[in-house]
């Protein structure tokens, strides 16, 4: 009767070992890919200084546009949160999506070397910060179901663990985008 008591025990320990592990590993790679967004973000926040003043070079009257984009880096750089980044996010894509049109009205900059070759790069940096997001989102989402899940809900309040936010769009962000012919 004592080993067979033993060995329950030790299942438990076991079981509730590999948990925490499962939990703690699950919640690292949560931050890790929050710090990939980051990474990005930065590269991203970055390049818009270069992309500005190749672009204020050609459209000097659009001070607007500018002051919108230096605006939304700055508000991505003070970003903390994960739903402060992806505000700051969207309001850096939108001001980006705006130096783009203005750039369309002047066909000499549309050909600058320096601008074809700065627009590719945040061209591949949104697609990196998009697949970031989604690998982000996935880790989220299999943290959530470790901890929300047996076993796990049982071990989670005591680690002190609590579902994470995923990377959201904004209302912006999910518009439809509307084309004209």
């Amino acid at each position: 009767m004592g080993w067979i008591i033993l060995i329950i025990l030790a299942v438990i320990v076991f079981v509730g070992i590999s948990v925490f592990n499962n939990i703690a590993s699950l919640e690292n790679r949560v931050a890790n890919a929050l710090a990939q967004i980051d990474v990005q973000l930065k590269k991203r926040g970055d390049l818009v200084p270069n992309l500005v003043s190749t672009v204020k070079g050609y459209a000097t009257h659009e001070s607007s546009v500018f002051e919108n984009v230096t605006k939304a880096r700055t508000m991505m750089q003070s970003a903390n949160t994960v739903e402060e980044k992806a505000v700051a996010s969207s309001a850096l894509s939108g001001a980006l999506r705006t130096v783009f049109a203005v750039a369309e009205a002047y066909p000499d900059l549309k050909a600058n070397q320096g601008f074809q070759q700065l627009q590719s790069e945040l061209s591949d940096l949104e697609d990196k910060i998009a697949y970031s997001r989604q690998f982000y989102n996935d880790t989220v989402l299999a943290f959530n179901n470790s901890i929300t899940t047996i076993p796990g809900v049982f071990f989670a309040p005591t680690m002190g663990k609590t579902s994470k936010a995923m990377f959201e769009a904004s209302e912006g962000d999910r518009a439809v985008p509307a084309v004209q012919f």
